[in-house]
């Protein structure tokens, strides 16, 4: 949906909420489920569609054609494309997927064609998106935490990056087009939280020597090199993942504000809050320790923070750690739960922390992609998913919409 005010923003759902890892399957959830979405909260005007695409189904698009009679169905729909999760790279749904999500890296170069692939699918569907609007890639945080520090890797990642970076350049002045690549913080990643993507573009994307360096594989003069750095990378904002880390709106866009790092995409998802951590609680979590996702846990005892890879351990560690001292003030975990759902029995989410994030927008130039993301639908505990799906993401469309500044909301909501 096209938001209301300048500059115009955007607002879609991330159709990785739907299984299928093929390019016929991504195809009939388009033509089953974004239509009936789309009929459901924006029947009159065009639907901006926040594709994901696996790496094969990226490869099948590729082929002669595809794209075209995509563009054709998408046209024929009222539908648009102007954002793609390239987080997942692999099978993303009804398989355990745990850390597995994160590979390839940052540090492999499998990661870099796929992402330069879906930066040109892109490219070509922004050619029947609204004028002026540039695209966006979300991305994995470099890596995860277990494949070394920054110390040991950051080099290397930057490496990769600033390759991918000169290819979007590239792409921008073959066909006119911006598409830019939005890395995603995450707990128990390398970039866990937005100050560590803050310190990351900081030091190893937007150096002087960095700057230099893509000014002289580009040919641009230095002013202009750092100006296309800055536009073709930056990040993606999980509202979930920022609210487990305990970041508040306000700091995390300070972060990156203060060495010019653009949110090109807000992912508007709600993490789980459990606000009195005693053994009663505990039991209640373990419907949520389910065997496909991680489901990262950031424990707060006062001013201090113990995290933890996944929701088992911290369970573990619960029970055996000495009783109510070691459960800590609260619990937040990386469990993407339904945004309309303030509560899921003793458990709170985290939609505070979105509202504050939405109520910060006006007057930005950036965070123009907005984008709901729960992908967790098949794995909540059955008492929470009794809603069915299409209805389930049009209730999130629209709790968005009311929850924007009035300035930003479409005339129809």
């Amino acid at each position: 949906m096209i938001l209301a005010g300048s500059p115009a923003r955007h607002l879609t759902y991330c159709t990785n909420i739907h299984p299928g890892e093929s390019w016929p399957d991504v195809l009939d959830n388009l033509r089953a489920h974004v239509t009936a979405v789309k009929a459901a909260v924006s029947p009159e005007r065009p639907f901006g569609v926040g594709l994901r695409l696996s790496a094969a189904a990226a490869r099948a698009l590729a082929a002669p054609g595809e794209v075209e009679q995509l563009r054709a169905f998408l046209r024929d729909s009222g539908l648009y494309v102007f954002t793609i999760n390239g987080f997942p790279h692999g099978a993303f749904s009804g398989i355990e997927v745990k850390e597995r999500v994160y590979r390839p890296d940052w540090l492999e170069e499998e990661r870099v064609r796929y992402s330069g692939q879906l930066a040109s699918l892109l490219a070509s569907l922004l050619a029947d998106a609204p004028a002026g609007l540039d695209g966006s890639v979300s991305t994995v945080p470099g890596c995860f935490a277990a494949r070394g520090g920054l110390a040991d890797v950051g080099r290397a990642l930057a490496a990769r990056l600033l390759e991918h970076a000169r290819a979007l350049w590239q792409l921008r002045e073959e066909t006119g087009r911006t598409v830019a690549l939005a890395l995603e913080p995450e707990p128990a990643c390398l970039l866990e939280t937005t100050a560590d993507a803050a310190a990351f573009f900081d030091r190893y994307l937007f150096s002087t020597d960095a700057v230099r360096a893509f000014a002289w594989e580009t040919g641009l003069p230095t002013k202009l090199a750092e100006q296309a750095l800055r536009r073709h990378l930056g990040v993606c904002l999980d509202a979930c993942h920022a609210a487990v880390e305990f970041e508040t709106p306000a700091q995390a866009l300070a972060a990156l504000d203060a060495v010019g790092v653009r949110v090109l995409k807000v992912q508007v998802s709600a993490g789980l809050r459990v606000t009195a951590p005693d053994s009663a609680a505990l039991a209640e979590l373990e419907p949520f320790a389910e065997d496909v996702y991680l489901h990262q846990v950031v424990v707060r005892a006062g001013k201090h923070l113990r995290r933890f890879v996944d929701l088992p351990p911290a369970l573990a560690d619960a029970a055996n750690g000495g009783g109510a001292a070691a459960l800590g003030d609260e619990w937040r975990v990386h469990f993407h739960v339904p945004l309309f759902l303030d509560r899921l029995g003793r458990f709170e989410n985290t939609s505070d922390f979105v509202r504050g994030l939405l109520a910060l927008l006006p007057g930005r130039d950036d965070c123009r992609h907005l984008e709901v993301e729960t992908y967790t639908w098949d794995v909540l505990p059955a008492a929470y998913r009794d809603t069915p799906v299409v209805d389930a993401i049009a209730r999130e469309l629209r709790w968005t919409l009311d929850a924007l500044p009035p300035s930003l909301r479409t005339p129809s909501s």
